[in-house]
């Protein structure tokens, strides 16, 4: 389908926005009227600038407070209304939207609202455009796209139509029934904006919480989908009011804005196939590629990673040797990959830089992301390497694509020279449980998206965890078997990433499963491993919670270990201190347990952020 975006959805001059757009790959805009304003372009400066950029001019937005007035209001109104509809002509817009009116004069008579399209569908009739008729959420009497549809239905006129916005639908609560008996052809424009749950008047709902679809709460592909049904044709164009999104980069938000519709137009056309109907034909497709399977490896990038090193042999990681050509070498445990890479031109802590996923289809994995705009990375590589397909995250982790490990190891491990000598007896540790990644403020809705749409991660229900700098919200996203995770968490503003502060709570870590995590942390305090100090307090509270003995409380304090437990199971765990950026999580989880202790998050925290040593400062390794 034709795609466009409304220039209220980015940031920057309009100027910037056209070009923004059109950078994208966007076909078409809708003019703001606020942005066009404040432009020192004219109208028909405008329309040539977008007919440069290769893009047409969709919709110009809004009118407001037309119908619903006594006559000498609308008079008013109409002569405004005609202004208005002469500046969408020389645009070059084929409509103009009028919202319903929201004013308290107004009157609750279908009759003459009715009259009073059909009166301003004469003079945009006159000038061959259209009026696409929204109920605003907030209107004073038209505010479902039900009634605005009986208005129109009533108003009978061919230049008065509907324009219909995923926003106003659902914040009121509406459902899908009637919208596809609309006939398509009255559907003059459709807008589209997703939104988290929320319990707010729909106003300030949409001025400030609406976002991209795939990043909110709302059904748009059931929507997409009772649209199509109608013989709607036209473009699907993305309106979101949104205070993160307009301080970004325009060009960054418009891909995102971008990449929500591709992932929106192949879920629809997928939920179609799997109710065994036909997938319209309108929709364009996506490569179809599996989900991530497992996590390949991790990445630490670092220089002088001495103290990294003693940490990882403690923690029963062996040096599994350099890489032939580059200086990075591969530490390994039962099935976890840790890379370290020292080819960093600067001092540089130690750094979570990169997680490499196993696909069932590399090739169509690396097509799907490219169609979704993942920024593509090239990695040097000598012949004879392993090619693995890299793209950026939103928060600038490296993400590669790589070939399923249906037996033993991937090829590119092959690649490092081996060095048994270097071995570290085990501590129990059996795979990956999640990496978390930290995300700066501004991209967080763009990475939950990410996530979901190249990688086929499913969010869960985000958390807010408690800091001392104020509240970091938490997303865990994860494939259906569980075998990869990933925890995005957010910082609150005064917890910026500082990459020399030691302990700090806003690292990225790693999450180690083990079956016994009271033999495992007893080993790992046998070795002289310093763990984050748990206070006191936090122990006294758990002899109140739950129903332990004093003995295994005791136990879990000696070893730092932290406890959680729902009615699927316990979850232990206890962290190693951070080492520049990074820091080990070692849990263990039992029954079903698939949470995160988010209980125990805010004591973790602030054991971070003081920066807490050991009592006794006893040698790493013993």
């Amino acid at each position: 389908m034709r795609t466009s975006i409304a220039t209220v959805s980015i940031g920057g001059t309009l100027e910037a926005k056209l070009a923004a757009a059109a950078a994208a790959g966007f076909d078409g805009i809708e003019i703001f009227e606020n942005d066009l304003i404040a432009s020192p372009l004219s109208p028909a400066e405008v329309r040539a600038r977008a007919t440069d950029l290769g893009l047409t001019i969709d919709l110009y937005q809004p009118f407001r407070d037309l119908e619903g007035v006594p006559e000498p209001a609308f008079a008013q109104g109409l002569r405004r209304a005609e202004a208005k509809l002469d500046l969408a002509v020389e645009l070059g817009a084929p409509a103009m939207l009028l919202c319903s009116n929201v004013g308290t004069a107004s009157i609750d008579d279908d009759d003459l609202v009715a009259s009073q399209l059909r009166r301003v569908g004469d003079r945009a009739a006159e000038r061959g455009i259209r009026i696409a008729y929204e109920a605003l959420a907030w209107g004073t009497y038209v505010n479902s796209y039900e009634h605005s549809w009986r208005l129109v239905e009533k108003a009978d006129h061919p230049a008065v139509g509907l324009c219909l916005d995923s926003f106003h639908i659902f914040s009121r609560g509406s459902d899908l029934t009637m919208l596809p008996s609309i006939p398509g052809d009255k559907i003059v424009f459709c807008q589209l904006a997703d939104a988290p749950a929320l319990k707010l008047d729909p106003l300030s709902w949409s001025r400030h919480y609406r976002v991209f679809p795939g990043q909110g709460s709302f059904p748009l592909v059931d929507f997409t989908r009772a649209l199509l049904s109608t013989g709607y044709d036209g473009p699907l164009s993305i309106e979101v009011f949104n205070d993160v999104f307009r301080q970004t980069d325009p060009e960054r938000t418009a891909v995102d804005a971008l990449r929500s519709l591709r992932y929106l137009e192949d879920s629809a056309a997928t939920d179609a196939e799997k109710q065994g109907q036909a997938s319209p034909s309108i929709l364009a497709r996506l490569t179809d590629a599996p989900p991530a399977e497992d996590i390949d490896f991790v990445e630490i990038r670092t220089v002088a990673h001495g103290e990294l090193a003693a940490a990882l042999r403690a923690l029963g990681f062996s040096r599994r040797g350099r890489h032939r050509n580059k200086a990075v070498e591969l530490w390994s445990q039962a099935a976890v990959r840790l890379v370290i890479n020292e080819t960093v031109p600067v001092p540089h802590e130690p750094s979570i830089a990169a997680v490499g996923f196993e696909f069932e289809n590399t090739d169509a994995a690396a097509r799907r992301a490219a169609e979704l705009l993942a920024p593509r990375l090239e990695r040097a590589s000598s012949p004879g390497e392993a090619v693995l397909h890299g793209i950026a995250a939103p928060n600038s982790t490296e993400i590669y694509i790589g070939e399923e490990s249906r037996e033993g190891e991937p090829p590119w491990v092959g690649e490092f020279a081996g060095e048994p000598a270097t071995a570290s007896a085990a501590v129990g540790i059996t795979g990956i449980d999640h990496v978390s990644l930290a995300q700066p403020w501004q991209y967080f809705d763009e990475a939950v998206l990410f996530y979901r749409s190249v990688l086929g991660l499913r969010p869960e229900q985000s958390v807010d965890v408690a800091d001392v700098n104020g509240l970091v919200r938490s997303q865990v996203m994860r494939n259906e078997s569980g075998s990869v995770c990933l925890v995005l968490n957010v910082l609150p503003m005064g917890a910026v990433i500082e990459p020399h502060r030691d302990g700090h709570g806003g690292a990225d870590h790693i999450a180690l499963r083990t079956d016994d995590l009271i033999a495992t942390a007893s080993e790992l305090a046998r070795r002289g491993l310093p763990m984050l100090q748990i206070p006191a307090n936090y122990y006294a509270d758990l002899k109140a919670r739950f129903d332990l003995t004093d003995e295994y409380i005791q136990q879990l304090s000696a070893l730092n270990v932290l406890y959680d437990r729902d009615a699927s199971g316990v979850f232990l765990q206890a962290y190693t201190r951070t080492i520049g950026n990074v820091f080990f999580e070692l849990v263990e989880r039992s029954g079903d347990y698939r949470a995160f202790g988010a209980s125990n998050s805010p004591v973790r925290r602030a054991a971070q952020n003081r920066g807490a040593v050991p009592a006794a400062s006893a040698p790493l390794l013993r």
